[in-house]
């Protein structure tokens, strides 16, 4: 990929939009490549060239050089001024360049929620069932920080989120959308754009190519060229269907050992399964995948069990940005007893958790920050509020009240419904907070 890279490269004017860490890959990469007129930076933050040749744009107009460039590779997350066509430079990024070389060899990953969890899952299950693998993408690892390893008969296990996929010019062969719900809107400005963003993933597809997918978002993916293979966990005409204990995909049906596995939830069951159809199409037997679902331990803050303390057992499900992953966490514990709900407002609809949680007698639900406060006030007003609804200011606040009025023997949960930018760095940060705070 490397000589892919320096073909698009050569005799160019080349400008990092964005510094962070997929941004110091790229420019790593560029360095390996070779062929460069020039490399240069452009941050809203001040950032440090990482060499005296290296001319750095930073500030609030860090994005009015971009036409002073050949080439700009924009790195996630960042909100371009401009429509894409409007700029004469070439827009790019990692994940175009990299899908672009290694299309047949990829597994992409996207979805709104459960999108670390299948990938970290698929990665675990392949590797080690004898399928050489690569894991990159969304999950905090660079796509061309593995370029070099990657041989032309590994798998590549590619968690891809909305930033990634919003200019995307390339599909992979198996394209997988766990779900669709509202989210990010304070990037896209409405959810068709957000979901159009998702899409991507199957767009440039063939007719030889698979999209796995979610019976929940099925019908939203139109014009797909490839075979679309659903999932479900309670549709029992889904191609896969997983619940209860079982998964069956083309007439198998496998027992999950549910007792030897740590996922927890019925939520977890549908994430299975679309990993069972997806190993299966690779070659991965039944004997191999249950091995490979004993030994695995699934990533931080995503219903975690953080320990008992003070006779309360506690659980971490940080990720936890949306009412349905919210509402799966109340239903997956099966002794919670306290739910700590709240973070930045993104103006995203909570009727559905709302009506949920006002329904859950015997459910302590603490709410916290500006979602929170907004949540308070939306059931007060509809008539859900009752005594065992309590409204605070912070999580050290949340948790405080959480240890006093949760019995010994029964759960709490922290499931925000919300993102954690404004008070935390990131949900993980908010996670390990978390866990300071039940510990101390």
């Amino acid at each position: 990929m490397i000589n892919a890279l320096r073909q698009l490269v050569k005799d160019k004017t080349v400008l990092l939009l964005g510094f962070g860490r997929e941004g110091r890959s790229t420019y790593n990469a560029l360095l390996k490549a070779e062929g460069c007129k020039e490399i240069a930076i452009a941050d809203a933050n001040e950032v440090e060239a990482p060499d005296k040749n290296v001319r750095v744009f930073c500030g609030e107009n860090y994005q009015a050089v971009m036409d002073d460039f050949d080439i700009v590779f924009k790195s996630p997350g960042i909100v371009l001024e401009k429509d894409i066509r409007e700029y004469k430079c070439l827009v790019t990024c990692q994940t175009n360049v990299f899908m672009e070389h290694y299309k047949s060899q990829i597994i992409g990953i996207t979805g709104t929620k459960g999108k670390s969890t299948t990938t970290t899952l698929l990665y675990h299950v392949l590797s080690n069932s004898g399928v050489s693998s690569v894991m990159v993408g969304n999950i905090g690892i660079p796509c061309f920080d593995k370029a070099e390893e990657i041989s032309p008969h590994d798998r590549i296990v590619f968690e891809l989120s909305c930033h990634q996929l919003e200019y995307a010019t390339a599909s992979p062969h198996i394209g997988v959308v766990i779900n669709l719900f509202e989210e990010h809107l304070d990037h896209y400005g409405t959810i068709e754009k957000y979901f159009a963003a998702k899409k991507n993933i199957y767009r440039f597809q063939s007719e030889n190519d698979l999209l796995f997918c979610g019976v929940q978002c099925a019908d939203m993916l139109e014009d797909v060229k490839g075979t679309k293979i659903t999932v479900s966990s309670d549709d029992r005409k889904a191609d896969i269907v997983a619940s209860h204990g079982k998964v069956s995909y083309k007439g198998n049906t496998l027992d999950i050992p549910t007792d030897e596995i740590h996922l927890l939830g019925e939520h977890n069951f549908f994430n299975i399964g679309m990993v069972y159809g997806i190993s299966k199409e690779l070659g991965v037997s039944d004997k191999d995948f249950i091995s490979a679902l004993r030994s695995y331990s699934p990533p931080p803050h995503r219903l975690e069990y953080c320990g008992t303390y003070g006779g309360v057992k506690f659980y971490d499900d940080s990720i936890s940005t949306i009412c349905e992953t919210c509402i799966n966490a109340i239903k997956s514990v099966a002794d919670i007893e306290t739910i700590l709900i709240g973070g930045m407002d993104r103006g995203i609809d909570y009727k559905e958790l709302e009506e949920y949680i006002s329904r859950q007698a015997g459910l302590n639900i603490i709410l916290m920050a500006d979602s929170g406060k907004r949540i308070y006030r939306e059931m007060t007003l509809s008539g859900l509020a009752n005594p065992r609804i309590r409204y605070v200011t912070t999580l050290e606040e949340a948790v405080a009240l959480a240890k006093k009025i949760t019995s010994k023997g029964r759960s709490c949960v922290l499931s925000p419904a919300a993102a954690s930018y404004g008070i935390f760095k990131n949900f993980e940060e908010r996670g390990d907070r978390f866990k300071e705070l039940v510990r101390g």
